[in-house]
């Protein structure tokens, strides 16, 4: 892995993607200090041991990451940004365009400073070792490699398990996803609750979903995703009991428009909710285009989902996208209390309630599924 993250920053080659993620600017002052010869020297020679240090890292910092250590490794080498800005449709050299011209101006001295922290980190944060969960003892399902699904207390879990890519959901995902509510909806839980393993819920769409993709296929891939999209969003709408969203962290894409569909989300203080598609020349997807304005009005709607604002999970909570918020440090002791209360409840009388609930709209959110598929095919 060490060796494909240097390679990465190295020789710029990467991934295509299916559902661009705007890259959070890397928010970096332009401070111009006085640098002696001996200083930029020292700087210089810590860049390189950063570089030599990044091939010791055991697990895949994620795309998120590596678009910065690029931007950075880009500007402490080249200085700003130069090069023109790739067509809509390069989607990786437009991702890497974005983060690269994001930092301006910095020096390249900054710059090499900053990215000599950014692995510091990196290196630091792996040796610490991930969080472990801390949800209740539970049974595990067999046949899944890219999620932890496990029954206990009737209780399903479907938990996201990539924490090494902060659980960005590749088309195995997407498949695995659909094959767990089928099961969850035939077994004999009460709720089904999802979540994510580690640190975020999940960062959206994977970028390798395009990889190896040539141009002339691009049409064909995109018709294919939305097919895929369009069968995923649908096993939400049918699923017959009541789903939970547990959101243990940062939450971004379709992780986040599809909480709409959810009976009920609660989230950590630390959580954050960002759906930053007209940046990138998306569009909605997971019939939020319905769903969010009935949840939070129009105008509010329209800041997350035209004007891309990223919200903190008090500020979803006080738009209704998130019904309840909780400290980090007792959240899964706390909500996972509650979620046992839930499944105590009459088996068939919340799944009879539901359907009363969803009923109504399930023929519209359906509709509206497929018209967001169909205009991504065109984006």
């Amino acid at each position: 892995m060490a060796a494909s993250v240097t390679k990465f920053v190295r020789s710029l080659c990467w991934r295509r993607i299916c559902e661009i993620r705007q890259v959070q600017p890397v928010c970096i002052p332009s401070v111009h200090l006085h640098m002696t010869a001996a200083t930029m020297q020292v700087g210089q020679k810590d860049f390189e041991k950063a570089q030599e240090q990044l091939k010791l890292l055991k697990n895949d910092p994620g795309n998120e990451t590596k678009l910065k250590l690029y931007a950075l490794f880009k500007q402490a080498t080249e200085g700003p940004c130069n090069s023109p800005k790739p067509g809509m449709l390069d989607f990786v050299k437009k991702a890497k365009w974005d983060a690269w011209n994001s930092l301006g101006s910095l020096s390249q001295d900054n710059a090499r400073q900053e990215y000599t922290k950014l692995v510091s980190s990196l290196i630091s944060a792996e040796s610490a070792g991930q969080k472990k969960d801390t949800s209740p003892e539970e049974s595990s399902h067999g046949g899944y490699e890219t999620l932890i699904v496990t029954t206990d207390n009737n209780i399903t879990k479907i938990m996201f398990n990539r924490p090494e890519k902060k659980n960005a959901i590749n088309h195995k995902m997407y498949r695995e996803i659909i094959k767990a509510l089928q099961e969850a909806a035939k077994d004999d839980s009460t709720i089904a609750v999802f979540t994510g393993n580690g640190e975020y819920y999940t960062s959206g769409n994977d970028l390798s979903n395009f990889s190896n993709v040539q141009p002339s296929e691009m049409k064909k891939a995109a018709k294919d995703g939305a097919e895929l999209l369009k069968e995923f969003v649908g096993s939400f709408i049918d699923f017959p009991k009541p789903l939970i969203a547990v959101v243990n962290g940062p939450a971004i894409g379709i992780s986040v428009t599809l909480l709409g569909l959810f009976d009920v989300v609660y989230a950590s203080d630390k959580a954050t909710f960002h759906t930053p598609f007209s940046q990138l020349g998306q569009s909605p997807e997971g019939c939020s285009s319905y769903l969010f304005p009935k949840i939070m009005g129009s105008a509010k709607a329209n800041e997350m989902l035209l004007f891309n604002k990223k919200l903190t999970a008090a500020e979803a909570c006080a738009l209704g996208l998130v019904n309840e918020v909780f400290p980090d440090s007792t959240f899964q002791k706390e909500v996972w209390a509650r979620l046992k209360a839930y499944a105590s409840l009459p088996k068939n009388s919340l799944a009879v309630s539901k359907q009363l609930l969803r009923n109504m709209e399930k023929e519209k959110l359906h509709a509206v599924n497929s018209q967001e598929c169909e205009v991504l095919t065109e984006s």
